[in-house]
C-alpha cells in the first residue's frame, strides 16, 4: 500500500502537482533505510536536499581591490579645459571692435561699377540654369511622343 502511495507522489511530483507536505514525505520516505528496490532509482533525487543542507562554503571570496578613480579626475579636467576654451574664445569674440566693411562706398561711380559686376554675375549663373532648362523641355517632347 504504502509503496502504491510513492509511486503516486512520485508521479504527482514529475507532474508539479504535488504540495510542500507531500513533497516531505517523499524527502523522509527516500532518506530512510528501507526503500523499495523498484524505487532505488529515485533515491538521488529525494536524498540530494538532505546531502545540500550539510554543504557549507568555506572558500575565501576575493574581494576587488580599490580602484583608483583616475578617470573621474581625467573627465573632470577635460570638463575644465573645454569650459575654459570656451570662456577664452566668448571672451576674445565680443570684446574685439567690429571693423567690418559690408560693401558701403562713399564714391557713387565705384559703387554702380560693383553693382553692375554683381548684377552680371547673377545673370551668368541665371542664364546657365536658363539652358539647363532647354534640356528638360527636350525631354518633356520626348515623353509625350513615347506616352501618347
Amino acid at each position: 500500500m504504502a509503496l502504491d502511495r510513492i509511486e503516486k507522489l512520485i508521479e504527482k511530483y514529475f507532474e508539479a502537482e504535488t504540495t510542500l507536505v507531500e513533497e516531505k514525505e517523499l524527502k523522509a520516505y527516500f532518506s530512510s533505510e528501507n526503500v523499495a528496490p523498484p524505487l532505488e532509482q529515485y533515491r538521488a533525487i529525494f536524498g540530494y536536499t538532505a546531502q545540500a543542507k550539510q554543504e557549507q562554503f568555506t572558500a575565501a571570496i576575493p574581494l576587488k581591490a580599490k580602484k583608483h578613480n583616475y578617470i573621474l579626475w581625467l573627465s573632470v579636467a577635460a570638463s575644465v579645459v573645454v569650459l575654459l576654451g570656451v570662456g577664452f574664445f566668448t571672451f576674445n569674440h565680443y570684446n574685439q571692435p567690429v571693423t567690418e566693411d559690408f560693401g558701403t562706398y562713399d564714391d557713387p561711380e565705384v559703387a554702380f561699377r560693383e553693382t553692375q559686376k554683381a548684377l552680371e554675375m547673377i545673370s551668368l549663373s541665371v542664364n546657365e540654369g536658363i539652358e539647363s532648362m532647354h534640356y528638360l523641355s527636350e525631354y518633356e517632347q520626348s515623353k509625350n511622343i513615347i506616352f501618347k
